[in-house]
């Protein structure tokens, strides 16, 4: 309930938002997306072909990839796609009921990570993989609120890759019509404040075949009690 409250704060002043995004000109820092009740910044070419092309092969071949199993309104299914989670020793997570364990930092996500962080200004100390294989592989619709990454946590997602649409969508306020974002190849997201308990998000099945995208998305998992 807290969260709806917190969403519904700038609700008296309603805003009219139909919003396709698509930035194809590199920018030298991570340009702000107007969305109220969040902090949304992308930035276009972070990595530029053909690093972006090597970063995506060696990737694609040094993953431990596995499609999980979940828990699903009390049914296990297997995720429309696969991944595989690295970090720091201990930072472990649980979501729909299965509980992941950080696989070793290699040495090309070391270097992902550092380049990040420099940009950012932040460290991270975990990196969830999603590899999509084709136009059937998705996300539902969800926010990454779990315990572990505090109230606000900051994630950085970086797509290699086919272009896939990124769709936002206000968790309480009817008035905000959906926002697509297009996630391009070496491009960088960034998700701070309250964006994670005020919308949601989802990367949606395409009609139009689709070649293999790689997604990684930094976390910070915190040492719960």
């Amino acid at each position: 309930m807290w969260r709806d409250a917190a969403c519904r704060a700038s609700a008296a002043c309603p805003i009219e938002m139909s919003v396709s995004l698509s930035l194809f000109d590199p920018e030298p820092q991570l340009q702000p997306i107007p969305m109220p009740d969040a902090d949304v910044r992308f930035r276009h070419g972070f990595y530029q072909p053909p690093q972006s092309q090597a970063l995506f092969d060696m990737l694609l071949a040094e993953t431990a990839w596995r499609q999980e199993t979940i828990t699903l309104w009390e049914q296990q299914r297997l995720q429309p796609r696969l991944s595989a989670w690295y970090g720091d020793p201990g930072s472990r997570y649980t979501y729909s009921g299965t509980t992941f364990h950080p696989l070793p930092w290699t040495a090309t996500l070391l270097r992902i990570k550092a380049d990040i962080e420099r940009t950012a200004g932040l460290q991270f100390n975990s990196v969830l993989l999603n590899l999509y294989r084709d136009e059937h592989d998705s996300v539902a619709w969800h926010s990454d609120h779990e315990r572990e990454f505090g109230k606000d946590p900051v994630i950085a997602s970086l797509s290699l890759g086919e272009t896939r649409v990124f769709r936002f969508r206000h968790r309480s306020r009817k008035d905000l019509k959906r926002v697509d974002l297009e996630l391009t190849d070496g491009s960088l997201l960034l998700m701070a404040g309250p964006t994670q308990r005020c919308w949601q998000h989802a990367i949606e099945k395409e009609r139009r075949p689709c070649g293999p995208r790689i997604n990684l998305t930094f976390r910070t998992i915190l040492q719960l009690a």
